[in-house]
This record gives C-alpha cells, structure tokens and sequence, in this order.
C-alpha cells in the first residue's frame, strides 16, 4: 500500500511541476512587458524545481524504506 500511495505521490508532484514549467514557457509568449514576462517565467520555474527537489527527496526516502524492509 505505501509503494502505491509514494507512486500516485511522485506522480502527482511531478505533473504539477510540469504544468508549472509550461506555464513559465507561456509566459514568455504572453502579451506583457519583458519585466513581467521575465518575472512570471521565474516564479513557475522556481515552484517547478522545488516540487522536482520534493519528487527527488520523496524518491530518496521510500528507495531507503524499501530496502530497510
């Protein structure tokens, strides 16, 4: 049961971090100033890489777990 909820959790984070990586793609093609454009695309690419840094951690930890058992 845990293996299968640590998979629909990593699963979850790492499409999130995926919408958030297309959604700083879009905002670089919006219709805005090159400063907010610009300030967009690093506040969705900052959540995307720290939701990937989650994804790793979590990775890490239930690797560690199931070799613990």
């Amino acid at each position: 049961m845990a293996k299968r909820l640590s998979f629909l959790v990593t699963r979850s984070l790492s499409g999130r971090a995926a919408a958030h990586r297309a959604m700083a793609r879009a905002a670089l093609f919006s219709d805005y100033s090159l400063r907010v454009r610009y300030r967009r695309y690093r506040c969705h690419m900052e959540k995307a890489r720290a939701l990937d840094a989650k994804v790793a951690s979590f990775t890490l930890s239930a690797t560690v777990q199931e070799v613990r058992s």
